[in-house]
């Protein structure tokens, strides 16, 4: 959710139309991500101006709203700041008055853009109201910026630096951020800050850098006393007047930025909440951990810290990106979901690239070697997930149980945290998010740090805060995902885990066979993956002519199959806004038989394994109370032919049990999809929906 970008231009001439055009084309590389209102700031003509524009809906309604103003679109700026915001409303309804950028006052002179939620704005609002501040929207976010125009203000007598008073106004804030800050005291400066909500900086520079790392500037005191941030309640605030002696941190030089021939370096620097909307300008980006203040001026970046604490790295490398631009581009695709359903055959093999040794039958995850033997001593298994990557840890429990023969609990991360589930030392953790910023995962992962127990990241985002905090972990390499509506990170979040399990289980002799039928079937996943593909035109004229109309629809499964019908249900519900449920097919006689009859539409998962019995019996009470069931099958024209009735068939491969619902789950995600464009939806931004939920 939310969207940040920032573009700091030095010695590089650039025009007002040039850098509007960076900040808005940037923003829309965050579309994806999901907002109802965008905004930006400039500055403008005057000395100490700065221009704010907001509007409501997509950032091509704000590009005209630009264009309708008498800013003078060919003045040159040799060095400026720009900050620009898609927004998705928490804290008030989408309006231009909420959107982002906020501003401390009338003149703009802090204005910020805040990515997440600020839990004791409550408590901040009391004080500067208390001081005379007038609020003006319904956010969190204005009290930030409110915030550093009275700490700016009380410590007037000061020549206080720009990261002294970013440090002073973030000792107040709890919660979580991303947050850009520009201020006309400081021309052509801006901190950025994050706190579990990610952000990363894009550098371009003329001249190659010294190191491929920025310092991290600690304090020359060990540590700053303050009272807790929410000292400020007592409308006294103590801690907004703490002197920061002894950092003159003018007098540092970033090492990475030194010019050898003296000549400062002509420098740009891209600031976002996704490396998406930085790759097409550069591949050099470094990413900020929660509680660095980066400080950019004069061409250089300077990373600083309010405290050292013990173990914690002195340096931030800046590292390469490894996606390209035509990547997160459409190509011949209508829709982002549409290519990444397509891209499911070599997703997987992503997934698997490098890792499996099909020959020889070895599974190889560099990122958990050094902890399997702990991980198999465990007393169990806690994976830990929301929505799709929910149901990838599902979709996998049993295969997990099986071969490690370790208790495996699945939990809802929201639903972990507020029962506050007993987790001991001995506990491994697996926690499962594409983005590797959700907001409920990464509360639950703090939680469960606080416990002592291991625990693993399985993401698809490289640099994300949970790849960063846990101790181990996998990358599922399933590239980009625009599409809110997850597709390929679920099939790759499954195989992951599947190779996880497998990786456990490598040193027992009794599970050999098993271990070997499963990767013999995960070399043919991405082929048969391909076939199932190819069901497209039947799926879409199934959708087109009987079920468009409809209101509801059950998902029926069994076994590996009921996670399936989960992932199915979300994926209708999430972009074609047809009520739609999952069902467990053996609870079908404890009270959802009520809801069958001759117009409910009801897919039924009915491929052959152990279990196939059993859901036939479910299909078999369907048909019994008039029902007309979809069944999604293997290729067996035997199988129903016992039953009297009419239904219509989804034909997939057969693959080893555990991996059928790789296959399974395809025609699912082309039902909504195509459910979602008859309908006339907009596919990729379903509507009160974001792509990474950063807030609880």
């Amino acid at each position: 959710m939310c969207g940040i970008f920032g573009y700091v231009n030095y010695l590089v001439e650039k025009t007002r139309g040039e850098i509007e055009n960076t900040l808005l084309d940037g923003m829309q590389r965050l579309e994806y991500r999901g907002y109802d209102s965008a905004g930006l700031a400039i500055d403008g003509d005057k000395e100490n101006e700065v221009l704010l524009f907001k509007e409501v809906g997509k950032v091509a309604a704000l590009r005209k709203l630009i264009k309708t103003s008498s800013a003078d679109v060919n003045k040159t700026f040799v060095s400026h700041v720009g900050i620009a915001h898609t927004r998705w409303a928490t804290h008030g309804p989408p309006s231009p008055l909420n959107a982002h950028p906020h501003s401390s006052d009338v003149t703009n002179e802090f204005v910020i853009v805040h990515n997440g939620i600020i839990t004791n704005y409550r408590e901040l609002k009391a004080l500067l109201v208390s001081k005379g501040f007038v609020f003006q929207t319904d956010t969190d976010t204005e009290c930030i910026a409110k915030l550093c125009k009275y700490v700016y203000d009380i410590n007037n007598h000061r020549d206080l630096d720009f990261t002294e008073l970013a440090k002073l106004v973030l000792i107040e804030l709890q919660g979580a951020y991303g947050l850009l800050i520009k201020s006309v005291h400081f021309p052509n400066e801006v901190i950025a800050t994050r706190k579990g909500s990610p952000l990363l900086i894009g550098v371009k520079t003329d001249k190659k850098l010294k190191v491929d790392f920025v310092d991290v500037e600690f304090p020359d005191f060990p540590e700053i006393t303050v009272e807790p941030a929410a000292a400020v309640s007592s409308a006294t605030g103590p801690s907004l007047l703490v002197p920061l002696a002894g950092s003159d941190l003018r007098r540092s030089q970033s090492r990475a930025f030194i010019s050898d021939d003296g000549v400062p370096m002509q420098a740009e620097f891209f600031l976002a909440s996704d490396p998406s909307a930085v790759v097409e300008h550069t591949k050099k980006v470094l990413y900020l951990e929660d509680d660095d203040i980066a400080h950019i001026y004069d061409g250089e970046l300077h990373i600083h810290r309010v405290r050292r604490e013990e173990g914690q790295s002195t340096i931030r490398s800046i590292q390469t990106l490894e996606i390209e631009l035509n990547e997160i581009m459409k190509g011949n695709f209508d829709h982002f979901m549409q290519k990444e359903i397509f891209e499911q055959p070599d997703s997987v093999i992503n997934t698997m690239r490098g890792r499996i040794d099909f020959e020889n039958k070895i599974v190889t995850l560099g990122g958990l070697s050094a902890y399997l033997n702990t991980i198999r001593r465990c007393r169990r298994i806690i994976m830990v997930a929301c929505g799709t990557s929910f149901h990838s840890c599902m979709a996998t429990r049993a295969i997990f149980e099986e071969l490690t023969e370790i208790p495996i609990v699945v939990e809802l991360a929201s639903d972990f945290l507020d029962r506050r589930s007993p987790v001991f030392r001995d506990d491994t953790c697996i926690f499962v998010s594409q983005s590797g910023e959700t907001a409920d995962t990464m509360l639950a992962l703090q939680y469960c740090i606080e416990r002592g127990a291991l625990t693993v990241g399985i993401v698809n985002s490289v640099g994300s805060s949970i790849s960063r905090q846990t101790n181990c972990g996998v990358h599922i390499n399933a590239g980009p995902e625009i599409g809110v509506a997850s597709t390929k990170a679920y099939t790759s979040q499954y195989v992951a885990l599947v190779m996880m399990a497998l990786s456990l289980s490598d040193d027992r002799i009794s599970k050999r066979a098993r271990r070997h039928e499963i990767i013999d079937g995960l070399g043919k996943i991405s082929k048969q993956i391909e076939e199932v593909l190819a069901l497209n035109d039947q799926i879409k004229e199934m959708a087109e002519t009987s079920l468009v109309n409809q209101k509801s629809l059950l998902l029926l499964g069994r076994g590996y199959q009921f996670a399936t019908a989960l992932e199915g249900a979300l994926k209708i519900k999430e972009i074609s806004y047809m009520h739609s449920e999952g069902v467990l097919a053996g609870e079908l006689k404890h009270g959802v038989l009520a809801l069958v009859d001759e117009d409910l539409p009801i897919i039924v998962l009915a491929t052959k394994d152990s279990l196939f019995p059993k859901v036939m019996s479910a299909v078999e009470q369907v048909i019994a109370r008039s029902g007309n069931p979809i069944i999604i099958c293997n290729k067996d024209e035997n199988a129903f032919s016992k039953l009297k009735t009419t239904y219509r068939t989804l034909e997939v491969p057969a693959t080893v049990d555990c991996l059928q619902g790789l296959l399974n789950v395809i025609p699912l995600q082309l039902m909504s999809y195509w459910l979602a464009v008859k309908k006339g939806f907009d596919v990729d931004f379903p509507r009160n929906l974001a792509k990474a939920v950063t807030v609880e």
